[in-house]
């Protein structure tokens, strides 16, 4: 099952999920500012993306972290944060299997997704 992962009010995730729509996929939706997200899943994304793609550091959240928080990252303590403060993770994550795309491409999404 595809699933997307991202907060709702999130143009990008709209987008998204639009698309999707359009294209008669089905997928479930995670909000991971409401539900939450696992250290677990976030180590899975890791193996696939690098966590840099996955830390979104143009949000506010971000910009709000103390210095302490947002120097000497390591891939440790950046999933720590996003376990944390989940708007900090880029959305929209989609996920199908073992595929795992950060934020959203028409294209990207036509190719990886049939």
């Amino acid at each position: 099952m595809l699933k997307v992962f991202g907060i709702p009010n999130c143009d990008t995730v709209k987008k998204t999920q639009k698309w999707l729509t359009n294209k008669k996929t089905k997928f479930e939706f995670h909000d991971y500012k409401k539900q939450g997200i696992t250290k677990n899943q976030l180590n899975d994304w890791c193996k696939v993306v690098d966590w840099e793609a996955l830390l979104n550091k143009r949000s506010r959240t971000w910009k709000e972290l103390s210095e302490k928080d947002r120097s000497n990252l390591t891939r440790t303590k950046a999933i720590h944060l996003m376990q944390q403060y989940p708007t900090l993770i880029k959305r929209p994550v989609v996920q199908k299997g073992k595929i795992v795309l950060v934020g959203f491409d028409d294209k990207i999404f036509a190719q990886k997704l049939k």
